[in-house]
């Protein structure tokens, strides 16, 4: 996956089973070894991340593909999920 870091900006990230993630903000970048480390993601799916900070980073070992989008591995575990779990349970 070669190109130029300015491309990421703006993209819309998915997972590979079709669900917004979020749209990219920033790219972390190991400067020592010249490695993209993850991407910093704004604008994302509350439903799929569970968390009420401005932004997120994912890891970018989860990245499946770059092209228009990204392409995430889906590691995410929706609220709803985690709301069937729960409810199993407590009963």
């Amino acid at each position: 996956m070669m190109g130029e870091i300015s491309n990421f900006f703006g993209m819309k990230v998915f997972t590979d089973d079709g669900v917004y993630v979020g749209r990219v903000a920033e790219v972390i970048i190991d400067t020592d070894t010249k490695v993209i480390r993850g991407l910093a993601l704004v604008e994302y799916n509350k439903a799929v991340v569970n968390s009420n900070a401005k932004g997120v980073i994912i890891p970018y070992r989860i990245v499946k593909a770059v092209g228009d989008i990204v392409i995430v591995k889906n590691v995410f575990k929706s609220k709803k999920v985690e709301q069937e779990q729960q409810d199993q349970q407590g009963q």
